[in-house]
């Protein structure tokens, strides 16, 4: 991926301060704006990728070219060059408070991307993670502000955050086609308070969360995550206990990063999985995290195509590619563009449906 010093890349870092009104007059972080009414088509499959980093990597000099080498915004270039129409965002509730992650994928920095991927006519889905840092199975530290507080209390902050970060959007005509509430949670979330087994309070958060959503947006659809999307026990064991337990949401999430070498075996569990969860609890299925080796293109290009083709047959939602624009000097290397900053063949079968 090129680094640059071009200086327009430091107005990304005031807009992500700056919440509503990042003027800046740039061509690449911030194209001009097109008064024509937006359309976004949706309801349909969705060919996704998840470019959180997106400002924090531009605030360090990082651009992105086409297979000419000229150089575009991420977002247009994803939706022009590569057949994406669907844009996946997480926020952290205060993520100044943790060093890892600086600062970056607060509510401000939310919209300043939820901006420009609605401006460009994309689809949108807002992954709440409900911590200061990342979310996964082996990590769902509770918010550092809400580290006392009881279930109830909890769930008034949560709450209070989603109304805050779905209220700006709304407040800019910018409507979310799904909401995530929590981030790969097959061992909860916010723990230790809403861990698998303290009772029923996950189920409790989760139920929290989709009243929120959908007091706001009672069209978008409130997604449960989990990750290993090949693997059927870790998702039977959270969708049956929110089942159990009047869990309330519209669909099931699941994250997928196959091995190179077990790629086929990955993904035919993985659509098996996907045919069986659907059957079994009634709800459409959405990959909303993929990745694979960026070395391994032409085999990550195969892997796109079986998905694409059986998981539409299996009444797959869509597929969300994860930071397919990061840097393997980020220390992520399943990433989908080259050391150039540009895509490889990995996306073209997007291109294709």
């Amino acid at each position: 991926m090129k680094f640059s010093n071009i200086s327009l890349i430091a107005a990304t870092a005031l807009c992500g301060l700056l919440a509503a009104g990042c003027t800046e007059d740039s061509p690449i972080t911030n194209p001009p704006v097109n008064h024509e009414p937006i359309v976004i088509e949706r309801g349909t499959f969705a060919r996704g990728a998840d470019v959180s980093w997106v400002t924090e990597l531009e605030s360090q000099g990082y651009t992105f070219c086409n297979v000419d080498n000229e150089q575009k915004e991420l977002m247009t270039l994803l939706r022009d060059d590569c057949g994406v129409n669907a844009i996946r965002l997480r926020v952290w509730v205060n993520p100044e408070n943790d060093a890892t992650v600086k600062g970056w994928c607060d509510v401000n920095d939310l919209v300043i991307k939820a901006r420009r991927a609605n401006s460009l006519g994309l689809r949108l889905m807002i992954d709440f993670h409900f911590s200061d840092t990342w979310a996964d199975p082996g990590s769902q530290s509770i918010p550092a502000a809400w580290a006392d507080m009881s279930l109830e209390e909890v769930k008034v902050a949560m709450t209070a955050h989603i109304n805050d970060v779905l209220g700006r959007l709304k407040a800019l005509d910018i409507t979310p086609e799904w909401v995530q509430i929590g981030n790969e949670t097959r061992t909860g979330m916010m723990w230790p308070l809403g861990g698998l087994s303290e009772g029923d309070n996950f189920t409790q958060m989760v139920n929290t969360g989709y009243d929120a959503v959908k007091a706001i947006f009672p069209d978008a659809l409130v997604i449960v995550h989990c990750d290993s999307g090949d693997q059927i026990g870790l998702y039977t064991r959270l969708f049956g206990k929110l089942a159990g337990e009047g869990g309330k949401y519209d669909m099931i999430g699941m994250s997928l990063y196959p091995a190179v070498d077990t790629w086929e075996r990955n993904v035919a569990d993985c659509i098996a999985n996907v045919r069986s969860l659907s059957a079994q609890y009634g709800k459409p299925v959405m990959l909303c995290e993929i990745g694979l080796d960026y070395r391994e293109a032409e085999t990550a290009k195969n892997m796109m195509s079986r998905l694409m083709t059986d998981g539409v047959a299996a009444g797959l939602q869509g597929i969300f590619w994860w930071e397919p624009e990061a840097p393997a000097s980020r220390g992520y290397s399943k990433g989908c563009f080259d050391d150039n900053g540009c895509p490889t063949v990995a996306l073209d079968p997007f291109k294709q449906y």
